[in-house]
């Protein structure tokens, strides 16, 4: 059983995030075909890349491994919340850059006489997943707290 509840908190980052990995985000329909738009490119159909978009790749994968490797350093509650906040910091980053290279996408085809596209309900995990990083830190933060307390008393 699991007896911090950070750890459950971590563990659903981690799992959200790497699930964005491998899911489209987004889609784009128009007269050259259908494409997604994935965490390291933006493919047809057939799973042909058509542009890359390897930034926002690396930016999910460090908000993939990050949480991970947090759940690791227990005994060092304080550095525990600071890479809570260094996990924020990539979260809000990768949901810019998700919605920079949708932007960017829309505009290519954009030129095209039929067009349409289309959010994927992946593109908001990593703001769900901010949430989620957020009580992680303020469970390593009581647990702080409780041991300075423990430490007074004794």
């Amino acid at each position: 059983m699991i007896q911090r509840i950070q750890t459950l908190y971590l563990l659903i980052v981690t799992a959200l995030m790497a699930v964005t990995l491998f899911v489209p985000l987004a889609w784009f329909a128009g007269d050259a075909g259908q494409f997604g738009l994935y965490a390291f490119s933006l493919k047809t159909s057939g799973g042909e890349a058509v542009q890359p978009t390897v930034y926002m790749g690396i930016l999910l994968v460090l908000a993939c491994v990050l949480p991970l490797i947090t759940l690791f350093l227990f005994k060092h509650r304080l550095l525990q919340i600071r890479l809570c906040v260094v996990e924020m910091v990539l979260l809000v980053g990768s949901a810019a850059m998700e919605a920079v290279y949708y932007f960017l996408s829309w505009r290519v085809f954009s030129d095209l006489a039929f067009h349409t596209q289309g959010f994927k309900p992946a593109i908001a995990l990593p703001l769900v997943c901010l949430l989620f990083v957020y009580l992680a830190a303020r469970a390593v933060f009581r647990d702080e707290l409780m041991v300075r307390a423990a430490d007074r008393i004794r």
